[in-house]
């Protein structure tokens, strides 16, 4: 959409002023009766009481003061003004038009009190909204012993309703009661309408049911308290008893029960009143229309909406409005600004409603040039102090991401108000600014502004990114001690920010306290649960979420699938793609994204493949899932394909998906394609390796056994190297048994990462294989003074949807005895094919038939030798173990796997290794 359709918006607001129409008093009238008064008077009294009394009665019906000042200064000239009929008439004028010090003055110039002039004075503060004025006249009058009748009641009952005054409505009903007034019509409505609207619905209704005789006046007087007081169910009842009692409905009964189903969302209802209204020949009735656009648009369908409004043949600003905010409404917002620009040359001038839809279409398709001019406009009506506008001028700012005049309007504010800042703060929030989010609560609950779930909540989003424990606990006491922590939508975002924050126990303090059982709390918790290896308790929850009747959506089954990839829980990684595929979120890109990732974490890697075939559009993440997984199997080839193919459907790479690639190069020993990949990806790509790319490369050339090429890259990278690049030189001193180097970077990574065992495991494996036991015992002593302790081998499995698991001579297994039995057997087969313990790596300095024996029970073999008694033959046997595969446990695998006809498929700290038919698929390149 051009912005130049719009240009129209910089012209100034041009006002007009309404002409005082012929029928009333024109200004050649005017001027040829002060000419010649006798002739436009007759001079029989009464023709000339009632030719002055039509041109006053005039006057208040336009509410012409000048003019009603111009027809009293005659009446003083030809000495008419003592006439009491004109004296009570000007009252009339000058109350009417708010000139009450006028009203007043002549009332007070009465000889003695009138009924008529008091009823004037009365009736025009009530009209005007002076409840109090109103009130205090009728008691001066009634003190005055001036009996009111059936046009100073309505009057004064009206402003005992606009000041919700019951006390003083009661009496007056008594004065009625006495007085006999409280059978007129008039009276009797506006009786129903104080009680009503002070709350006594009850004696609403007793007086309403009692009436002689109730017309449709009658039926709309209660039928607009209920529709104000959102008694929207009792308001359709009365009026299907007004209908059923024989009474027609006018254009504003219909108008208005149409705006009841607009509130009740009933838009069945809605069509039968539509066709009601043409029925009853309503259809070209203004007030019907607008609501039945106002109905179509927030109820039913927008094209409805459009049609009735195309059919208005002189549309008001309130049609208008009614079709542009139902197009924002529906997230048409190019669509609202055409009919925006339709109103400007209708000749209808746009009111600050008008004005803040457009406001939203264009934060809605982030237009900051035409919001800006629409600013401008808003300058020129003088409205753009209006706290309702500047709210709608902040969020189409924020959402334009123009935060710095989302902020200097809000600080332009006189009075700050919770909608801006909430506005203000969202806008950060969503613009990654956290900081500035997080910093604006305080602020404004220290100049007062009170805040709500939606503060709270968005404010909350903003700590979870920030990862600010701290923060987050203080917002958490702040939600207690005001009420907020009953509030589901705070809940679910303090869940979310602890999960975040890695905070998960008191995570499930809330969970557990609050007894949430929405789907967004019980998505929060297990999302925790996965992110921080808590798989099992997140496949827990989600079964307690099914109990309680909750259907998972796509982010409920991503976060599941990413706890099973993380537990390497293939059966229950299978169970949750059946849920993906009973509840339809085969289609959605998360899930199938989720599905790649666990399949080939799972060590299904053809799984993974038809997975990544079934996602609908394949993203970046989707290649990176495929890619990565590849290469985590070893398979650098077909890993290096793929990324080639993705290049070829003109998807560019991130630095994820460059790191995959560098290491399918790793796995698969592909040195010479991994430096050109490395050395090309900025040029190529627009990447700039980072350190995990160099820490990568290193690791390459480390294992291939260029140890000076490696080196030189360390010295040269762009930025110190880190515990990553250490360990990968760490790893290649141990293959390539290079004492010298293995200390070097050993003394590195005791700086960097003192806290770590690996460190000093690897460099005693070094020096145990150079038969430096001396230098191992040392290691051993450094490890105990400094309290490191070696992280234990630990290794997983799964069976029946079970994950069991084993640590190196464990026998707390409930099996155990069947397990020591079953690998005893399998190491006595596996020595007669040949079978020799690789006793060079093990770290005591004992005989060999000690560390025969130390080997023989490790966490991976005590894993497998459960999987072959506890699942069915032939089955394949996946292992998931926290730290690298020893050298003589895969020696073992590659003999079992043959002589039991089983796959056995480890996944190690960095690699998937898949034994069959007694080899493995790394080619012993780890």
């Amino acid at each position: 959409m051009k912005l130049s359709l719009f240009h129209s918006l910089q012209n100034p607001c041009r006002l007009y002023l309404l002409p005082f129409k012929s029928r009333t008093l024109n200004a050649t009238q005017l001027a040829q009766f002060s000419t010649h008064p006798q002739q436009q008077i007759s001079h029989q009294p009464h023709n000339k009481s009632i030719s002055y009394s039509n041109l006053l009665s005039q006057c208040v019906a336009s509410k012409s003061v000048r003019v009603g000042k111009q027809i009293h200064a005659h009446l003083i000239r030809f000495g008419f003004s003592q006439d009491s009929t004109f004296r009570n008439h000007l009252i009339n004028v000058y109350a009417k038009s708010r000139f009450f010090g006028h009203a007043r003055k002549l009332l007070d110039q009465c000889p003695e009190p009138h009924l008529v002039a008091w009823s004037a004075l009365i009736s025009g503060y009530a009209q005007n909204g002076l409840s109090r004025e109103a009130l205090s006249a009728f008691h001066e009058m009634h003190g005055l012993g001036v009996k009111s009748n059936e046009f100073t009641f309505p009057s004064v009952l009206k402003a005992c309703s606009s000041s919700k005054d019951l006390r003083l409505g009661m009496q007056v009903h008594g004065v009625v009661y006495v007085t006999g007034f409280e059978s007129n019509e008039f009276v009797a409505n506006a009786l129903v309408v104080m009680y009503s609207k002070c709350g006594e619905f009850g004696d609403a209704r007793k007086l309403f049911d009692v009436m002689q005789e109730r017309n449709v006046v009658s039926w709309n007087a209660l039928f607009s308290c209920y529709v104000q007081s959102d008694f929207l169910l009792e308001a359709m009842d009365l009026f299907e008893e007004m209908v059923l009692s024989g009474v027609r409905p006018d254009e504003y009964s219909l108008s208005s029960i149409i705006n009841v189903c607009t509130g009740l969302g009933d838009g069945r209802r809605g069509r039968k009143l539509h066709g009601y209204v043409v029925k009853l020949g309503y259809d070209s009735d203004l007030f019907s229309a607008n609501a039945l656009v106002d109905m179509y648009a927030k109820v039913i369908c927008l094209e409805d909406a459009v049609s009735v409004f195309e059919e208005i043949a002189q549309p008001d600003v309130v049609s208008w409005n009614a079709v542009i905010a139902g197009c924002v409404l529906h997230n048409c917002h190019g669509r609202a600004l055409k009919f925006f620009r339709q109103l400007g040359g209708s000749g209808i001038y746009p009111n600050m409603f008008t004005l803040s839809s457009a406001l939203k279409a264009c934060a809605g398709l982030a237009f900051e040039k035409l919001g800006q001019q629409l600013h401008s406009f808003l300058i020129k009506m003088d409205t753009e102090s209006d706290s309702y506008v500047k709210v709608g001028l902040i969020d189409m700012y924020c959402k334009c991401e123009i935060m710095t005049d989302a902020r200097l309007l809000l600080n332009m504010m006189s009075k700050k108000d919770m909608i801006a800042c909430n506005a203000v703060i969202s806008g950060h929030s969503q613009m990654a600014e956290d900081i500035e989010a997080v910093t604006l609560f305080p602020e404004m609950h220290r100049e007062g502004i009170g805040f709500n779930d939606t503060t709270l909540s968005t404010v909350l989003k903003s700590i979870a990114s920030m990862q600010a424990v701290k923060v987050c606990e203080q917002v958490h006491a702040l939600s207690i001690k005001t009420g907020f922590l009953s509030d589901r939508y705070v809940i679910n975002s303090l869940l979310d920010a602890y999960g975040k924050c890695g905070q998960v126990e008191n995570a499930v303090r809330i969970f557990e306290e609050c007894k949430t059982e929405d789907l967004v709390a019980f998505t929060s918790m297990i999302t925790a649960y996965a992110q921080y290896e808590q798989g099992e308790e997140a496949l827990k929850l989600y079964v307690q979420m099914l109990h309680r009747g909750n259907e998972p959506d796509s982010f409920v089954c991503s976060s599941l699938l990413n706890a099973c990839a993380n537990l390497s829980a293939y059966e229950q990684g299978k169970q949750i793609h059946v849920h993906i595929l009973k509840f339809g979120f085969l289609s959605d890109t998360f899930a199938g994204n989720s599905l790649v990732n666990m399949y080939a974490k799972c060590g299904s890697i053809e799984d993974a493949g038809r997975a990544f075939s079934e996602v609908p559009q394949r993203g970046i993440v989707s290649w990176s899932a495929m890619i990565g997984g590849l290469a985590q199997h070893g398979h650098g080839k077909e890993a290096i394909n793929m990324f080639n193919q993705m290049l070829g459907d003109g998807i560019s790479p991130n630095h994820i998906t460059l790191v995959s690639v560098l290491c399918a190069c790793n796995h698969a020993g592909l040195v010479t394609e991994a430096r050109k990949y490395f050395e090309s990806m900025k040029e190529l790509f627009g990447v700039v390796p980072r350190e995990e790319h160099y820490a990568c490369m290193i690791d390459i050339l480390g294992r291939a056994g260029k140890i000076q090429e490696a080196m030189e890259l360390v010295n040269t990278m762009p930025f110190q190297a880190n515990a990553s690049v250490w360990g990968s030189l760490l790893g290649a001193a141990r293959i390539h048994k290079n004492v010298d180097l293995g200390e070097c970077a050993a003394d590195m990574l005791l700086v960097l990462e003192p806290e770590k065992s690996g460190t000093h495991v690897l460099l005693a494996n070094i020096y145990a294989a150079a038969g430096m036991w001396d230098k191992v015992a040392k290691m051993r002593r450094l490890m105990k003074n400094n309290q490191v302790k070696k992280e234990p081998g630990m290794s997983w499995i799964e069976v029946q949807d079970k994950v069991h698991t084993f640590i190196v001579g464990d026998r707390s297994h409930l099996r155990s005895r069947e397990i020591y039995v079953k690998l005893d057997e399998l190491l006595d087969r596996i020595h007669k094919a040949g079978y020799v313990p690789m006793v060079e790596n093990d770290l005591h300095d004992v005989e060999q038939s000690e560390k025969e024996r130390l080997l023989r029970y490790h966490s991976e073999k005590l894993a497998v030798a459960f999987a072959l008694i506890a699942t069915p033959p032939g089955a394949p046997i996946r292992v998931k173990k926290n730290l690298r595969v020893c050298v003589d446990c895969h020696t073992a695998f590659k003999f079992i796997c043959k002589i039991t006809s089983r796959e056995i498929i480890v996944r190690d700290v960095n690699r998937f290794h898949h034994f069959k038919d007694g080899s493995c698929s790394c080619g012993d390149y780890w």
